[in-house]
């Protein structure tokens, strides 16, 4: 089995970071291939970000049809109905697998994001996925995504901070971390504050596993459809639709 994970950002260091985290829960046999896209935002913090990351992770998603599922590396999930649109291969964003993986070991949980501009994205889609009953809050460590690497100790306390007060003031059974940047930090924060702390990248290549083995692909109808086929001008001709 091959499963591409794709950070939607432009930012090597984190996409290996990514990467490694993948690996370190992939059964023996899937093979793990990490990419970003060439162009795009360095990083995804809010609704504008999110827009220019699509037509990067489209391109990614394109470059590797050989792949049996492919990881939307953002908690925001930016293109995901999209992504699903151009292959029938299972798609999942970190965000969406964090969430139902949280929802199946706890009766509530809770989610720590980065900076507050984000809880607005993540609310509507925790809205979306029909799980907004089910998380009790989502707070922000106010650390921006390009610096959670930049001081590991200072980064460690604020999510530690954030997890406890979820805790005693929410009352969350669970913890989704809301960054992929945060990924190689869910074993550790699980053993050092007693409760499930989840990682959505790590989710979403287990559930990628799962509908694999099951031989479930995305739905072809409706909703994710094949694009119809028709020009597009100027920088996104190269992304037309052929139909199919």
């Amino acid at each position: 089995m091959k499963i591409v994970v794709v950070n939607p950002n432009t930012t090597a260091a984190m996409t290996e970071g990514i990467g490694r985290a993948a690996r370190a829960v992939a059964a023996a046999g899937t093979e793990i291939v990490a990419v970003n896209p060439a162009y795009g935002p360095a990083s995804i913090e809010g609704w504008y970000d999110e827009v220019f990351s699509v037509p990067g992770l489209l391109a990614e998603i394109a470059a590797h049809p050989e792949a049996d599922g492919y990881v939307v590396a953002c908690f925001d999930d930016p293109g995901l109905d999209a992504a699903r649109s151009v292959t029938d291969r299972p798609v999942i964003g970190i965000g969406e697998a964090g969430y139902h993986v949280a929802s199946l070991v706890s009766g509530r949980f809770g989610v720590i994001t980065t900076l507050a501009r984000s809880i607005g994205a993540l609310e509507t889609n925790l809205l979306k996925y029909g799980l907004d009953r089910r998380c009790c809050g989502v707070r922000a460590v106010d650390l921006p995504v390009l610096a959670l690497h930049d001081d590991p100790e200072l980064t460690r306390a604020r999510l530690g901070a954030g997890i406890e007060a979820a805790k005693a003031e929410d009352r969350a059974e669970a913890i989704v971390l809301g960054c992929a940047g945060m990924a190689e930090l869910a074993a550790d924060l699980t053993a050092a504050h007693g409760l499930p702390v989840i990682d959505g990248v790590a989710a979403a290549v287990k559930l990628i596993e799962g509908l694999v083995g099951l031989g479930v692909r995305n739905s072809r109808i409706g909703g994710y459809s094949p694009p119809l086929a028709k020009p597009y001008a100027g920088a996104f001709a190269r992304f037309a639709p052929k139909g199919g």
